[in-house]
């Protein structure tokens, strides 16, 4: 009998980073300034882009202020970017991770 390979879902900080690092270049942002307006140092914010780091919600919080983005907002984008294409908007499974 053959195993299907399952494809690994990428991890919450994985999607939050891909996330972060979009808002970021989407507003022409350097991480120095970005990170500056955060609050955190420049490394460390490129770890959490990088999926490397999984930072507090304090963090979480302070890297959204810097982008102006509200992190319901932000909880919801990266929440939507890990369903699987086949569930609904909203599932309760999609939402969870966000919690």
């Amino acid at each position: 009998m053959q195993r299907r390979r399952r494809t690994a879902e990428p991890l919450w900080r994985e999607a939050l980073g891909e996330r972060l690092r979009g808002l970021r270049h989407k507003r022409g942002d350097t991480l120095d300034e970005t990170a500056e307006r955060a609050g955190i140092s420049m490394q460390y914010l490129s770890e959490i882009e990088r999926g490397r780091k999984e930072p507090s919600s304090e963090m979480i919080a302070a890297v959204a202020g810097a982008l102006d983005v509200t992190l319901l907002d932000l909880t919801l984008s990266v929440a939507e970017s890990l369903q699987a294409p086949n569930r609904t908007r909203g599932s309760a499974s999609a939402l969870a991770l966000a919690a």
